[in-house]
């Protein structure tokens, strides 16, 4: 079985490509499992993530030579949450490659998501999720994280129609039952570097 590394995108061009890849097989992927309301083939092209990349950070996970998931960590995420103190990170568009990246690739993500949060000093990883999505609120609600809230109307990327989220928290102090701990040595962490094993 091949490692995986974890390495945070600096926008060049094959790394635009693979997330732009990896985003569309995630919508057809769920339109073929009939989620229909979150994401479409097409809808985020390069200069999204290009845009993403300039402001918050974009990370790629690689295996045996392929990206096989990446995810976004933005540090403030106002038009879900609104103003809020600097105590958060905030996870968008966790993504993987399912015929590359294999079973538990997803929950890989979200843990390396979530040292890189804690590596910034912040305690609470947030996140949304299409409301009526069940089977992905299921998902992160698995993984540690309990529904705070609700927001409607949020605007979307590319210009799509606005839609109504489920607001997913989780509290790094305090793992769920069962979750891995988060040490507060920063070991095992994602870095901000080059590459790290997973």
């Amino acid at each position: 079985m091949n490692e995986t590394y974890f390495r945070r995108s600096t926008g060049g061009d094959a790394d635009l490509a693979a997330l732009v890849r990896l985003r569309d097989e995630a919508a057809r992927w769920m339109i073929g499992r009939g989620v229909t309301g979150q994401w479409q083939p097409g809808e985020l092209d390069v200069d999204h993530f290009r845009r993403i990349v300039r402001s918050g950070e974009v990370w790629l996970a690689e295996a045996g030579g392929r990206v096989v998931g990446a995810w976004e960590l933005w540090w403030e995420d106002e038009d879900a949450w609104g103003p809020r103190e600097p105590e958060a990170g905030y996870v968008h568009r966790l993504m993987v490659d399912r015929e590359a990246g294999g079973p538990g690739t997803g929950r890989m993500l979200l843990r390396a998501a979530e040292r890189r949060v804690a590596e910034r000093g912040r305690h609470l990883v947030r996140l949304d999720c299409l409301a009526g999505n069940a089977r992905l609120t299921a998902y992160y609600l698995d993984a540690g994280y309990r529904v705070v809230g609700h927001k409607a109307g949020k605007p979307q990327p590319g210009g799509a129609p606005a839609k109504s989220f489920t607001l997913l928290e989780k509290d790094l102090r305090r793992p769920a039952s069962g979750a891995p701990r988060t040490r507060p040595d920063g070991a095992g962490n994602v870095g901000s570097g080059g590459a790290h094993r997973a």
